[in-house]
């Protein structure tokens, strides 16, 4: 469209994908799942193939989690495979060519990968002879047959076909051989868990009579789960992994509290495919809570309710101060609850938001800042916060509503801090909010507000005792009825579609968790969290703030250049446990390790959401993370207040907590005060900005005496600024 055509039509290009026209701002596919720099895009038969894959997988999970239940260790080993299987035909392992290289660089990779193809059919072929073995009566596969016939041949083929996938670089629409031995071993490893192990075989693991399988399945089902995890989620938590894999072999030679007796490599390996491991905890939690409520993220998208949260933003909030960056706190809290990470929810909103800021004054890092701390929130926005929140349910045992009720006033405290800084900025800067000519029309947005249904219902759901799976479920559903009044209604294509998106979403949280299940393997098997635990409890003895601050550095170093889910699962076996030896409640100590988890997303130098969000801003990557940090400031504060106050956890009477609500909102007031340095209409000195700082300290502690003494502090403030306002004036 010509910008003649476009004020012909009423319509005017603001930023990417969105657009005015004289009855609202129209957010174009704002939730759509952003297309990965490795992603493949297949066209015609290929294409219909991974599409119906995708669905069949989405579709799986659902009937199979509400109609006909499966027994959980073959289950959890399904959900592994077809995501390991999905994301070898979806993600390259190398760039792609580029069209001056022509059709195809390295050619000898195809062949080297071919050959490979050979020992990785073998083995699948194996799986299937070994069961009619077992079916014949057989007790136990001989050794031999297992190391020969098995384990050598899949464990050259899917090396082979992992370093091939480093340099077999092809057109983007071109499926790769290498990934396909790689899907084969995938399938093999499967196989070889569900039909010949998951027998009474079983019962044998981690002991000496283990079957040597099993250590070949899981040596290269973990190599196999790294390598797409270094394609979907980057090379931090690769690493962290292979550290704490390193630790097991090298355990025995460290000094101090590292050093453990040793495990050999056949014991460890024969534990860590199961749910000891990789097929524990995190997965637990992928294969149920998480995939259900991605399927439910998918039906909102194709129903286009992303689009709808950001212009009722827009219409809320547009017209304040700086209305762009307020609109980005509440679309990106919005878009949080249906969003499973911190840098998804700042590609999908920030690339409306970011421009937006900038066209009324904020700078590049502010605004890319901004946004990256709002998203960062929508990780502890209940009702879903994340897929961490799923984690903390299973690993501590506490029903997922008590954490989402646990959850309200932090993710109030931490939104109200963003809130405020962006006010003060604001403020300061003397910036406008947007015309009312480039707002949508509020009655217009009120009029769908229907649109929020399928979140009422989950809510209402699960505080009726529904189970989590359920109220998903129903949901679900929801969102496609509900979508039936709106404009855009969802019929049988949009609800493949849907489902087809789901897998595409799901298969990056699925090896993330699995990548963390190596790790809590790890921990769990070495005793390092145990031994950790007892590091704690010794610096605890000399301070317990000491003790907490050192538990924030492990758990935000444990979470540097990893998704929230795996920051916290990892944070969560290594320091929760010392946490709640301290004597702390495990609901308060998990949700301190989990605060962190998250914020470890916006915390210099690696930080996640911060480098997505310079990206769309095109700021400095380390300038908008040093700036996102400064404006979650509050968020490194609050999960000590949680220590000293469990009432901010709901944890009390009504009057306690509802006490505990106020002085922490009026608590983190003062403090974005100080940090900014703007306070009572003015550019607050060094002196009253340390006072701010301590007066908001003593109000968010929570007691009595510290709330008047903070009050009190305020004041001293107030009346330093009112006494400089005359000679500001003047200047």
């Amino acid at each position: 469209m010509t910008k003649e055509q476009s004020h012909a039509s009423g319509e005017i290009q603001l930023a990417e994908n969105l657009t005015v026209n004289e009855d609202h701002v129209l957010a174009h596919n704002v939730d759509e799942e952003p297309v990965e720099a490795n992603r493949r895009l297949y066209t015609g038969i290929l294409l219909k193939f991974v599409v119906l894959l995708a669905i069949a997988y989405s579709a799986f999970h659902l009937y199979t989690l509400n109609v006909s239940p499966m027994e959980t260790w073959s289950f959890r080993i399904v959900h592994v495979a077809g995501a390991l299987v999905l994301g070898f035909i979806l993600f390259a392992g190398a760039r792609f060519v580029s069209g001056e290289e022509g059709a195809a660089r390295h050619r000898w990779t195809t062949w080297f990968a071919a050959v490979a193809l050979i020992p990785a059919l073998y083995a699948l072929y194996q799986t299937y002879a070994f069961h009619q073995m077992i079916l014949g009566g057989t007790l136990r596969i001989p050794a031999e047959l297992e190391t020969w016939h098995f384990g050598w041949p899949l464990l050259a083929a899917s090396g082979v076909g992992i370093v091939m996938s480093w340099f077999h670089q092809r057109d983007r629409a071109r499926f790769s051989v290498p990934d396909l031995v790689l899907i084969v071993c995938s399938v093999a490893i499967a196989a070889y868990l569900l039909v010949v192990f998951n027998t009474s075989m079983r019962m044998t693991t981690g002991t000496a009579f283990a079957p040597v399988g099993i250590s070949f399945a899981a040596v290269a089902g973990t190599a196999l789960i790294m390598e797409l995890t270094r394609r979907v989620a980057g090379m931090a938590l690769v690493v962290i992994a292979l550290v704490f894999l390193a630790y097991v072999f090298a355990g025995p030679y460290l000094p101090g509290f590292l050093g453990y007796p040793g495990l050999s490599v056949q014991r460890f390996f024969s534990q860590v495919y199961t749910d000891a491991g990789i097929l524990g905890p995190t997965t637990a939690v992928s294969s149920t809570y998480i995939i259900l409520f991605i399927i439910f993220a998918a039906f909102l998208q194709a129903s286009k309710v992303g689009d709808y949260f950001v212009n009722f933003a827009f219409a809320a909030a547009g017209r304040s101060r700086g209305g762009p960056a307020k609109v980005s706190i509440f679309a990106s809290g919005l878009m949080g609850m249906i969003n499973g990470t911190s840098a998804g929810n700042v590609v999908s909103t920030g690339s409306l938001t970011i421009p937006l800021m900038k066209r009324v004054g904020y700078s590049k890092e502010s605004a890319g800042a901004v946004e990256a701390a709002a998203s960062t929130g929508g990780q502890i926005m209940p009702p879903i916060m994340g897929a961490g929140a799923f984690i903390m349910a299973e690993i501590t045992g506490i029903p997922y509503t008590e954490i989402a009720i646990a959850a309200i006033i932090p993710a109030i405290l931490y939104f109200a801090s963003v809130y405020f800084m962006v006010d003060f900025e604001a403020k300061k800067l003397g910036m406008r909010g947007m015309r009312e000519d480039e707002l949508p029309n509020l009655r217009l947005m009120l009029r769908q507000v229907y649109l929020f249904v399928p979140i009422i219902i989950l809510i209402v759901a699960l505080f009726q005792g529904y189970s989590v799976i359920r109220a998903g479920t129903l949901a679900t559903i929801s969102a496609a009825v509900v979508s039936w009044i709106s404009p855009n209604k969802m019929g049988l294509r949009q609800i493949l579609h849907a489902f087809e998106i789901a897998a595409y979403m799901s298969i990056q949280i699925i090896v993330v968790c699995a990548a963390a299940g190596v790790i809590v393997g790890v921990i769990s098997l070495t005793g390092v969290g145990a031994r950790f635990s007892v590091l704690l409890l010794d610096v605890a003895a000399h301070s317990h703030l000491l003790a907490l601050v050192f538990a924030m550095f492990i758990s935000i170093l444990l979470g540097m250049g990893m998704p929230t889910t795996a920051a916290y699962a990892v944070a969560a076996s290594v320091v929760a446990p010392g946490l709640v030896q301290l004597g702390i409640e495990p609901l308060t100590a998990h949700f301190f390790v989990f605060y962190f988890a998250v914020v470890s997303a916006i915390t210099p130098p690696v930080a996640l959401a911060s480098y997505a969000a310079a990206g769309i801003s095109g700021a400095n990557a380390m300038s908008t993370s040093v700036a996102s940090f400064r404006i979650g400031i509050a968020a490194f504060i609050v999960p000590f207040m949680f220590f000293y106050n469990s009432a901010l956890l709901m944890e009390g009477g009504w009057f306690e907590i509802g006490r505990a609500l106020i002085t922490a909102t009026f608590g983190v007031y003062l403090l974005s005060a100080g940090v900014l340095g703007w306070f009572a209409r003015s550019s607050a000195p060094v002196l009253v900005r340390l006072l701010l700082v301590a007066a908001a300290l003593l109000t968010i502690e929570g007691g009595l005496w510290t709330d008047l003494a903070g009050i009190a502090l305020a004041v001293i403030a107030m009346l330093i600024q009112r006494k400089r306002a005359p000679a500001l004036a003047a200047a």
